[in-house]
C-alpha cells in the first residue's frame, strides 16, 4: 500500500490543544490487547461473557453488484445477497471475513474492527493515495463526532478557526459551544476564494488560527465544490502559514457532470467504468498532503445510510494517536452491530462493488440534479432569481436579488427582511427551504482582522438552500412549483 519512496508527515504536534497533548495512555485499554491471546486466563477487566449475549446471528440481506436495475431497485430473490454473521466465530466461513459478534459487541478496538480498518485503508488507497508514507485511518461515529473530537484535540477555549463564510450550522455551533472563535473567509459560486485566504492570513495579528475546516465537495451550504486549481493554492497556504486543513468530505462521491440543459447530450456524459469514475473525481486535499497537515472526515452517511453511525478520519498516524486516546475515554467506538454489517456488506461487494453502488448514486444524483435545475429554470422568474447548478452534492441553491422585492424600501432596504418574508409565504404555500441567513458566519477575531469589502453587486442577494435528495422526482417538481408561486406572489408577479 506504501512505497519507500513517499516522504514521512511533518512533526505538527505543537498545534495540538493542551488537553490533547496532556492526554495519556489507558492503562486499562493497554491491558485488552492480552485479550484473547493463546494461554491467557483474562481476569483483568470488566467484559462479559460473550455467551451472555443474546444476539446468536444477525442476518441482512443486500443488492448484488452491478445493481443493473439501479440501486434504488427493490431487493428481490433474483438481485440478493445475504449476509449471515455468527456470534461464534467458528461458525462463521473464514473467506467472508466476517466479524462475528463476540467480538464486535464486546469492548474492542476503540480504532475500529481491524477487519473493516483495512478495507477502508484499501479503498483510501484506491482513491487518494496519500503521498506521504505515516498516514492512518481510524474509526469514529460520524463526521458529527469526528468534527467535536478534532476542535477538542487541536483547539482551546478562546483559539480561531478559519471557516468558508457560509457554512455547516450544526459544526459552527460546535465549535461556539467549546468557545472556539470562527473567523469566516470570502467565498464565490466556486467555493472558499485562495486569495480571500491570503489575505486574511497575510494580516493576522496574535495567534494564529491551527484549523481551516472546509466542506470542499458540494459544500453545504451553497452546494458549490473546490477545483483541483483552488484545492493546490489553498494547501499552499497552509504549509505557508503552519495551519491544519480539515475536509469534511461526505458528499465527495456524490460528484457528477456539469448541467446542460440538452437532454440528449446527458446521456453521453454519464460514467461507465471504475476507471471513468475514479479518475473523474476531482482530487481530495488528502490527496496532495506531503506534509501530514490535512484530516479527512469520511462517512457512509451519505452513500450507504446515516443511521449506521460510522465515520472515519484519514490523517499522520502521530496526529491520529491523540484522537485514540480521546476515544478510549469517549465514544469507546462504533457500534458493534454496525461494525459486523458494514464489514459484512463491503467484503461482500469487494473494492469492485463498492464503486458499482458509488457509480449508481452517481447517475441517480445527477438525474436528481438536472430535474431540479431544470424545474428552476422553467418555474421562477428570470429577473429576480438566479442559480449555480452544482457539480456536485445534495444541495443547490436559488439567489433572489431583494432590492427588486416591492417591499424593499417598506423594509428598510434589510435584504433580511426580505428573506423572511419569501420564507414565510413558502410555508404557505407547503414548500421548505432553508434561509441562506441560517448558515452566516458570524464569529469575528481580537483584534477583528482585515476582511475583503463586500460585492457590491451582490449585497442585496439573498439565497435559499434547497436539497434534491430528500424526496421523490415527482414531489421534487411540485415543492420547487410552489417555492417558486411563493416567489412570485411576494414580488407581485
Amino acid at each position: 500500500m506504501t512505497s519507500n519512496t513517499k516522504p514521512q508527515s511533518k512533526n505538527l504536534r505543537h498545534l495540538l490543544s493542551d488537553e490533547a497533548k496532556s492526554r495519556q495512555n489507558s492503562p486499562l485499554k493497554c491491558a485488552f490487547r492480552f485479550f484473547g491471546q493463546p494461554g491467557m486466563t483474562f481476569l483483568g477487566g470488566g467484559l462479559p461473557l460473550s455467551n451472555y449475549f443474546p444476539f446468536d446471528k444477525i442476518t441482512a440481506d443486500i443488492p448484488t453488484p452491478s445493481f443493473e436495475n439501479g440501486i434504488g431497485a427493490q431487493i428481490t430473490e433474483e438481485n440478493k445477497s445475504v449476509i449471515e454473521i455468527f456470534k461464534r466465530k467458528e461458525l462463521n466461513d473464514p473467506k467472508d471475513h466476517h466479524v462475528e459478534l463476540a467480538r464486535s459487541l464486546q469492548y474492542g478496538y476503540t480504532e475500529g474492527a481491524p477487519e473493516l480498518i483495512n478495507y477502508l485503508k484499501e479503498h483510501t488507497d484506491l482513491i487518494h493515495k496519500v503521498p506521504y508514507e505515516d498516514w492512518d485511518l481510524i474509526a469514529t461515529v460520524g463526521n458529527t463526532e469526528s468534527w467535536d473530537s478534532t476542535l477538542r484535540t487541536f483547539c482551546t477555549r478562546g483559539d480561531c478557526i478559519l471557516v468558508e463564510e457560509y457554512s455547516f450550522s450544526s459544526a459552527l455551533e460546535t465549535a461556539h459551544a467549546q468557545g472556539v472563535n470562527t473567523i469566516p473567509v470570502s467565498m464565490d459560486e466556486h467555493g472558499l476564494i485562495p486569495q480571500a485566504l491570503e489575505e486574511v492570513m497575510a494580516n493576522w495579528i496574535g495567534n494564529q488560527p491551527k484549523l481551516l475546516y472546509t466542506i470542499p465537495t458540494g459544500q453545504n451550504p451553497t452546494g458549490s465544490s473546490l477545483s483541483f486549481e483552488r484545492r493546490k493554492e489553498i494547501y499552499k497556504i497552509a504549509c505557508k502559514y503552519d495551519f491544519i486543513i480539515v475536509e469534511d468530505e461526505p458528499y465527495y462521491f456524490l460528484q457528477m457532470e456539469s448541467y446542460t440543459k440538452d437532454k440528449a447530450a446527458r446521456e453521453g456524459k454519464a460514467v461507465h467504468n471504475h476507471e471513468e469514475f475514479v479518475d473523474a473525481l476531482v482530487p481530495s486535499f488528502i490527496s496532495l498532503d506531503v506534509e501530514g497537515r490535512v484530516l479527512r472526515l469520511d462517512s457512509f452517511s451519505k452513500v450507504l445510510a446515516p443511521g449506521v453511525r460510522f465515520g472515519w478520519i484519514v490523517g499522520q498516524a502521530t496526529l491520529l494517536e491523540r484522537f485514540v486516546r480521546l476515544h478510549e475515554v469517549t465514544i469507546q467506538g462504533p457500534s458493534g452491530f454496525t461494525q459486523s454489517l458494514l464489514n459484512g456488506l463491503l467484503y461482500k461487494w469487494g473494492q469492485s462493488g463498492y464503486l458499482d453502488w458509488l457509480i449508481g448514486l452517481r447517475a441517480e444524483y445527477t438525474k436528481k440534479r438536472d430535474v431540479a435545475i431544470d424545474t428552476v429554470a422553467e418555474f421562477f422568474p428570470k429577473d429576480i432569481v438566479t442559480y449555480t447548478p452544482p457539480v456536485a452534492g445534495m444541495f443547490f441553491t436559488i439567489d433572489i436579488d431583494a432590492s427588486k422585492h416591492p417591499k424593499f424600501e417598506e423594509f428598510g432596504q434589510d435584504p433580511n427582511k426580505v428573506e423572511t418574508a419569501i420564507y414565510e409565504q413558502a410555508i404557505k404555500q407547503g414548500s421548505l427551504m432553508i434561509p441562506g441567513s441560517w448558515f452566516k458566519v458570524d464569529g469575528q477575531s481580537s483584534p477583528p482582522q482585515k476582511v475583503l469589502p463586500v460585492n457590491s453587486s451582490k449585497k442585496n442577494i439573498i439565497f435559499f438552500r434547497g436539497t434534491y435528495a430528500a424526496v421523490p422526482l415527482d414531489q421534487l417538481i411540485i415543492g420547487l412549483q410552489k417555492f417558486a408561486k411563493a416567489v412570485k406572489i411576494e414580488y407581485e408577479l
